[in-house]
């Protein structure tokens, strides 16, 4: 599946965003921190949840079609979520080496369920005009075709 290695990456940064958040000792805004702790991890379980699902029987006893939506749903929700919460703690971070590498990475996170929406965009534009396509394409007719009946 194409998509897995782009899930994977997800999986990575998202990751790496929490573990960075929870390095995080002292805050002087715990806000902000505490958001984007919340929604780097569910987007890391969600994420995890997704790669599971291809990575199992699942994916087949779901339906294909189901989990591609599901996917393509989840993607730019959460990505735009994760943005939302980058935004917000380096808004309100104090400017630590760790904090500035969490949300560094939530920034990263977010661009990367983005790319991966537009990836699925892409891939299931390509296999529609793949599967649209006929044998003999613009029903012209073939030599056979063009030859008297006898």
């Amino acid at each position: 599946l194409p998509q897995l290695r782009y899930v994977l990456c997800l999986q990575v940064f998202s990751f790496v965003a929490v573990i960075c958040e929870e390095v995080v000792e002292d805050c002087s805004n715990c806000s902000g921190l505490y958001f984007f702790e919340f929604i780097s991890c569910s987007a890391f379980f969600l994420s995890l949840l997704i790669l599971c699902v291809y990575c199992t029987d699942a994916y087949e006893t779901l339906g294909e079609d189901k989990v591609e939506r599901l996917n393509f749903w989840a993607m730019p929700v959460i990505g735009a979520w994760f943005l939302v919460a980058s935004i917000v703690f380096a808004a309100t971070s104090s400017g630590s080496a760790v904090e500035s590498a969490a949300w560094v990475f939530g920034f990263l996170a977010s661009v990367a369920f983005v790319l991966e929406f537009v990836i699925i965009q892409y891939i299931q534009r390509q296999n529609k005009n793949v599967a649209g396509h006929s044998e003999n394409p613009g029903n012209t007719p073939s030599a056979t075709e063009n030859q008297p009946l006898n």
